[in-house]
C-alpha cells in the first residue's frame, strides 16, 4: 500500500463517488478514504435519484460524463417524467432505485477504475504546509493513525461532521443512523480561520411492507413508456413489467392529534436542536405548525428494493419519540398493523458556508482543498454529486496547471447550483428549484447533452464512444430539424389529423414546422399521418427523444432565442473582471452593506458582484464606472 497520491477524496458518498472517479479517469492517483466500504453511495434518505430540477442536474452529469445516470438506470425500479402537464422546461426525471443495488453499481465502478485506490477508515486531522496566504494541504491523518500524503485533497464529509441523532429526547452521536460521527475536522478548519455552522435534517421512518393492507392505498405507477437518465447506449430503461409501485396514504385529523401529543418531548420545538433545516421538506410536526388549517398531508410509500420488505415513507419525517411516530402511523388508513423497521429521526451537523470557496470549489483560506456536497450548506444527492464532479475535475486540473472548468448559470443547473453557493450564501440547506434558474428554458432535461457533452470532451471525461453517441444525435437532431422547416404541407395533408387534435385547418400550403408550433400537435403523431416524414424517420433511424427535441424548439423557439438574447447581454458582466485583492472598502460610494458584502465573497467580476445580496445595482453601477466601464 502507498501512502502518496495526487487527490484524496475523503467520503464515498455521492459527492466523494463522483469526485474520486472523475479525478481518476482524468489521469490523477486518487485514493478514496471512508468509514464503512459497505455504505458506499449509500441512500441514506429515500430510495430516488431526480425530480423537479434534480433530474436536470442528473442528465448534467451524465452529459458531462459523470456516473450517477448510468448507475442509476441500472438500479431503476420505477420511472417518471414529472411536469408533464406543464412546459417542457419543467419536464424532470425520477427514478425508483433499488437502494441495495444502486450502492453495490457503485462500488462496482469504483473499484474498476484504473488509479483509484480505495481505503475504509475514519479521518481525523489534515495536514497543510505554509502559512497565512501560502497555506497549503498536504495530506490527512485517520483515527487509525495512518498519514497519507497528496497535493489536492476533497472533504464530502455529509452528515458525518459532529453528526447528532435524535429520537424524542433520545440522542446519539452519529452521521447515520447505526454509524459513527466523525471528529476532529470541523475543529481544525475552524483553527484555520473556516467560519463553521450547524445544519438539520431528517428522514421518515421505514416500514416493514408484510404488515401494509396495500389493498386499502392508492397505486401509484411508473410510466407506461419508461425513459431513462444516462444518454449512453449502455443502459436501456426499465421494463414496464419490472416497475414496482408506490402507493398513496393520507394522514388525518385524529394523526395529528396523535402527533401533537408528542410535541413537548419534539426536539424541534423544546430547544434541543439548533441547527436549521430545510424548509422546503419538513417533518410531519412541522407541517402541523405551519399549516394548523390542514387535516390531511398526503404520503407516499415507496418501495426500497426488488429483494426487501423495506418501505420508505414520504412525507412523514419525523424526530417525535418512537412511541408516538408508531401511535400515529397506526392511525393511518392501511397502516393500522404496521411493523417500524426503524423509526424516523433527525440528524445535526456541521457544515462551512460555501461563500468561503471560489467557483470551482478550492476553499479561499487553503491552496489543495475543495469542499463538495452537504459540507457546502446542501442537500439532496443529486446537488451532492454534481458538486463532487466539479470538485473532482478541479483537483485534477489544478494538479496540472490546466484551466478550471467553471459553468455559467446560462450553461447548466450546475451553474447555477454552484454560482449560487459561492456567491449568495446558504441560511438553510440549499435545494435545487426550477425557479433557481433565469435560463431554464435553455437548460431543459432532454438537451442537456448538447449543451455539455462538448465540454465533458474538452477535459477528458466523455471517452470515443460516447462521443460518436454525441455526434449522431447532434446530426439526426439538425437534419430533421432542417426537414421539418423545410417540408411544405398541402390544406388537405394533415385535414383528418388537426380535426382530431381540435386543431385549426390550414387554408394554404404551409411548412410543416408552423403546424408543429401548434400546441396541441405532436411530431411523433403527425409522422403516422405524412408519409414523407414518416419514411425521413424511418430512413435515418431517427430516435423518439430526437424528434421530441425537435418539437420542444420549434414549440419553444421564440422563448428560447428571447432567453439566449439575455443571457448574452448578461454575460457582458461576466467578462468584466475585478482584480484580486481589489480593497472594496475604499470606494466611499459604495453603501455600508456593499463594501461588507463585497470584502467578505470577495466576486472575480462584476457579474458575480451583482448577484451578491445586498448589492444593488447602484452599488453596480459604483463599479462599474470605478473600472472605467
Amino acid at each position: 500500500m502507498e501512502l502518496e497520491y495526487d487527490i484524496i477524496v475523503v467520503g464515498a458518498g455521492h459527492a466523494g463517488c463522483e469526485a474520486a472517479v472523475a479525478a481518476a479517469r482524468l489521469g490523477s492517483r486518487v485514493l478514496l478514504v471512508t468509514m464503512d466500504l459497505e455504505k458506499t453511495a449509500a441512500m441514506s434518505c429515500n430510495p430516488a435519484v431526480g425530480g423537479v430540477a434534480k433530474g436536470q442536474i442528473v442528465r448534467e452529469i451524465d452529459a458531462l460524463g459523470g456516473q450517477m445516470g448510468i448507475v442509476t438506470d441500472r438500479s431503476t425500479i420505477q420511472f417518471r417524467m414529472l411536469g408533464r402537464s406543464k412546459g417542457a422546461a419543467m419536464w424532470s426525471p425520477r427514478a425508483q432505485c433499488d437502494k441495495s443495488r444502486f450502492s453495490a453499481l457503485w462500488r462496482r465502478v469504483l473499484e474498476n477504475t484504473p488509479g483509484l485506490f480505495l481505503w475504509q477508515d475514519s479521518v481525523v486531522d489534515l495536514s497543510t504546509e505554509g502559512a497565512g496566504n501560502s497555506l497549503r494541504i498536504s495530506g490527512i491523518r485517520t483515527a487509525l493513525g495512518v498519514e497519507f500524503h497528496a497535493r489536492a485533497v476533497v472533504l464530502t464529509t455529509g452528515t458525518f461532521l459532529s453528526g447528532l441523532i435524535h429520537v424524542g429526547r433520545a440522542q446519539i452521536e452519529g452521521g447515520r443512523i447505526g454509524e459513527g460521527a466523525s471528529k476532529g475536522l470541523t475543529d481544525k478548519l475552524v483553527a484555520i480561520g473556516f467560519e463553521a455552522g450547524r445544519m438539520k435534517t431528517g428522514t421518515p421512518a421505514r416500514l416493514d411492507g408484510r404488515t401494509i393492507d396495500f389493498d386499502r392505498l392508492s397505486p401509484q405507477e411508473g410510466d407506461e413508456n419508461p425513459s431513462k437518465f444516462s444518454f449512453s447506449p449502455e443502459t436501456q430503461p426499465v421494463a414496464l413489467a419490472n416497475q414496482l409501485p408506490c402507493w398513496i396514504a393520507n394522514t388525518s385529523v385524529e394523526v395529528h392529534e396523535t402527533l401533537r401529543g408528542g410535541f413537548a418531548d419534539s426536539p424541534l420545538f423544546n430547544g434541543t436542536i439548533r441547527g436549521v433545516g430545510p424548509r422546503y421538506c419538513p417533518s410531519i410536526e412541522d407541517k402541523l405548525r405551519t399549516f394548523a388549517d390542514k387535516d390531511s398531508h398526503q404520503l407516499f410509500l415507496e418501495p426500497e428494493g426488488v429483494t426487501t420488505n423495506e418501505y420508505y415513507l414520504n412525507g412523514f419525517s419525523s424526530s417525535l419519540p418512537w412511541q408516538v411516530q408508531r401511535a400515529a402511523l397506526r392511525g393511518i388508513e392501511g397502516l393500522e398493523q404496521v411493523h417500524l423497521l426503524r423509526p424516523g429521526y433527525a440528524i445535526e451537523y456541521d457544515y462551512f458556508p460555501p461563500t468561503q470557496l471560489h467557483h470551482t470549489l478550492q476553499t479561499k483560506l487553503v491552496a489543495g482543498l475543495w469542499f463538495a456536497g452537504q459540507i457546502n450548506g446542501t442537500t439532496g444527492y443529486e446537488e451532492a454529486a454534481a458538486q463532487g464532479l466539479i470538485a473532482g475535475i478541479n483537483a485534477n486540473l489544478w494538479l496540472s496547471g490546466r484551466e478550471p472548468f467553471v459553468l455559467r448559470r446560462d450553461e447548466a443547473y450546475i451553474g447555477v447550483l454552484v454560482d449560487d453557493l459561492v456567491t449568495k450564501g446558504v441560511d438553510e440547506p440549499y435545494r435545487m428549484f426550477t425557479s433557481r434558474a433565469e435560463y431554464r428554458i435553455l437548460l431543459r432535461q432532454d438537451n442537456a447533452d448538447l449543451r455539455l457533452t462538448p465540454r465533458g470532451r474538452e477535459i477528458g471525461l466523455v471517452d470515443d464512444s460516447r462521443w460518436h453517441v454525441f455526434e449522431q444525435k447532434k446530426s439526426n437532431v439538425e437534419s430533421l430539424r432542417s426537414f421539418v422547416h423545410a417540408l411544405s404541407i398541402a390544406p388537405d395533408d394533415l385535414r383528418d389529423y388537426l380535426f382530431s387534435r381540435n386543431s385549426a385547418p390550414l387554408t394554404q400550403g404551409r411548412k410543416l414546422s408552423f403546424i408543429v408550433s401548434r400546441g396541441e400537435i405532436s411530431l411523433s403523431e403527425v409522422a403516422e399521418h405524412l408519409p414523407p416524414l414518416r419514411e425521413f424517420i424511418s430512413s435515418n433511424q431517427i430516435a423518439a427523444e430526437e424528434i421530441e427535441q425537435v418539437e420542444i424548439e420549434i414549440k419553444y423557439r421564440g422563448y428560447i432565442e428571447r432567453e439566449k438574447l439575455i443571457a448574452q447581454k448578461l454575460q457582458r458582466l461576466e467578462e468584466l473582471p475585478i482584480p484580486g485583492g481589489f480593497d472594496f472598502t475604499s470606494l466611499k460610494s459604495l453603501t455600508m452593506e456593499a463594501r461588507q458584502k463585497l470584502s467578505r465573497i470577495r466576486p472575480t467580476t462584476i457579474g458575480q458582484a451583482s448577484r451578491i445580496p445586498g448589492v444593488s445595482p447602484a452599488d453596480i453601477n459604483v463599479l462599474l464606472v470605478y473600472f472605467g466601464r
